[in-house]
């Protein structure tokens, strides 16, 4: 299967039947997002296994080569207008990774079709490239304030499998790191090739808030349900 990456994971039951896999941000780790689980409120959900990777570790030329948790490397102009280039490099490997934390999951009884892939900016982005072109049916795609990188090559690598995958997307009105423009510019690539999304626009900067939470708790309880 290859090598893991380290995760930290929040149980809601016993014996989960449903999994979300649950990517940080750049030079965040899996415990950034942990605390949203109880903040969720999930209503009489199936048991859900939240997973929470770490990102290796790399230097990061944004950040003047420095290393710390990343799940691609970003250079400079690379977040710049509506589009941007992509460590062609870093992403599939990340998607790699990514993709041995799904197989896991199976040899561990969920169900492909009941796993969510979800991720935060950096993390997002590869919840997007992963979800889109992963060979069997996922229960959905969660990308919040972020983009959707290597898009000039998801035609020809999309799956059947998830052409029709929910995708819930989120982003700040204010977001000074990745700006709205390249949120809607993702959306309308998506929409384009015939994907649905679920899109949502919040006041605010590069972050999330309480009104997306209640609208992710919703969304999980329509691709996951009891």
């Amino acid at each position: 299967m290859g090598d893991l990456l380290q995760t930290l994971e929040i149980e809601t039951a016993p014996k989960p039947t449903a999994a979300v896999i649950w990517l940080h941000g750049l030079g965040a780790d899996g415990n950034d997002f942990a605390p949203i689980v109880p903040e969720l409120r999930l209503a009489n959900p199936p048991a859900i296994r939240f997973i929470f990777p770490h990102a290796p570790t790399m230097p990061v030329t944004i950040n003047n080569g420095m290393v710390m948790r990343a799940w691609y490397d970003v250079s400079f102009g690379d977040l710049e207008g509506t589009t941007r280039r992509a460590d062609e490099k870093g992403v599939r490997a990340s998607q790699a990774h990514v993709g041995r934390l799904i197989e896991r999951e199976t040899t561990r009884g969920i169900a492909v079709e009941k796993i969510v892939i979800a991720g935060f900016s950096q993390g997002g982005a590869i919840a997007l490239q992963t979800g889109l072109r992963y060979p069997q049916r996922l229960a959905g795609i969660m990308a919040l304030s972020t983009y959707l990188p290597m898009g000039d090559s998801l035609a020809s690598e999309a799956s059947a499998a998830n052409r029709a995958i929910p995708i819930f997307y989120a982003h700040g009105t204010d977001d000074p790191v990745i700006p709205l423009a390249m949120a809607t510019s993702s959306r309308e690539k998506l929409t384009a090739a015939g994907y649905r999304v679920d899109f949502h626009e919040y006041p605010m900067q590069h972050s999330v808030c309480a009104e997306e939470v209640g609208a992710i708790s919703a969304w999980l309880a329509e691709v996951l349900p009891a």
